[in-house]
């Protein structure tokens, strides 16, 4: 081989060198960027996938409690008078009445049982007094079988009146328990 051959294939040779490595970083920027995009949308799905997650195990707890029927304990041997939680004989047999269906429905069934009051007196004192009304419905119950596990009280005091506390007959109303039925 003679010396320009050589000095033309050692030239050829850097150039090809040089073409390859100039095309591996361009290779390898143009991969990084094409990894960058994609890395980018996987997040952007993850994130609405996981907010996709939330929304569904939102719904599913919903499904989980749904509503079956609510028993109101606010009829004339339901209601309470003014300042007490005790249960009356009459609202003992509500109780008891409601327990049989229980039974002979025998459905895992779960209770809220929420505790009400008219708007008279402070907003503490009637939120003490709804829970100690629901508690004492959840007392009852418990009593004639129903697993404390599957009952929650919660008071509501004056804050949902079903009737206008300006007479007595509104705020009778009001004072009340209520036992929602979920499944």
């Amino acid at each position: 081989m003679n010396r320009s051959t050589f000095r033309t294939a050692a030239v050829t040779g850097a150039v090809l060198a040089l073409g390859f490595a100039a095309s591996g970083c361009a290779s390898h920027r143009f991969v990084r960027d094409q990894v960058q995009v994609v890395d980018t949308r996987v997040t952007g799905v993850e994130g609405t996938a996981g907010q996709a997650l939330e929304r569904a195990n939102a719904a599913h707890k919903l499904a989980e409690g749904k509503f079956l029927y609510e028993v109101v304990l606010s009829d004339d041997s339901m209601k309470f008078p003014t300042d007490q939680h005790a249960l009356s004989p009459e609202a003992e047999a509500r109780l008891a009445e409601l327990v049989q269906r229980l039974r002979a429905e025998n459905r895992n069934v779960y209770l809220e049982i929420q505790g009400h009051t008219d708007a008279t007196g402070d907003e503490a004192y009637n939120e003490a007094l709804g829970e100690a009304r629901a508690e004492a419905v959840r007392r009852y119950l418990s009593r004639g079988g129903v697993a404390l596990n599957r009952m929650a009280t919660i008071s509501y005091g004056e804050t949902a009146p079903v009737a206008p506390n300006d007479t007595p007959e509104g705020r009778a109303q009001n004072r009340r328990v209520a036992i929602v039925v979920l499944s």
